[in-house]
């Protein structure tokens, strides 16, 4: 079985790679973890922000999104966060050095590169926070930013 690494799913890195760890994946679902830190970008006062968690999310759709581009053999791409509907959490901070699964699943994906997943994150089976995100990956990231910037 091939160890799938966050590293080799996601184009973010450094401070911006959020995610710990790939749970699980198929073509319609990704769960991932990831370990608030004290040494993390979003620290701040002994803990992480929970409006975070939409970049937890993100992050999980892109995972998904290089591991349907892996199964293609291409390398991830960029994708935009387009928004977010009902993003919801139940608490107010995530606390430091627990355990937050992430769960991303794909709704809808169009032809066009647009989609919509359902989101939720949980610790200990419990859950902390749900959201709809849009996004969006153009078939060539480079050529959509020269477009949009004319």
């Amino acid at each position: 079985m091939t160890v799938l690494t966050v590293a080799s799913l996601v184009p973010h890195a450094g401070d911006m790679s959020l995610l710990d760890h790939i749970i699980s994946v198929d073509d319609t679902h990704l769960v991932a973890e990831v370990t608030p830190k004290t040494d993390d970008l979003f620290y701040r006062e002994d803990s992480v922000g929970s409006w975070v968690g939409i970049e937890y999310m993100a992050q999980a759709i892109a995972a998904w999104a290089g591991w349907q581009g892996k199964k293609n053999h291409r390398p991830p791409r960029i994708g935009f966060l387009l928004g977010t509907r009902q993003y919801v959490a139940h608490v107010p901070v995530f606390v430091t050095d627990t355990t937050l699964t992430v769960h991303v699943e794909a709704q809808f994906i169009a032809d066009n590169g647009l989609g919509q997943f359902a989101c939720r994150i949980e610790q200990d089976g419990q859950c902390l926070a749900t959201a709809q995100l849009k996004v969006f990956e153009p078939s060539d990231t480079h050529q959509f930013i020269k477009d949009s910037a004319q």
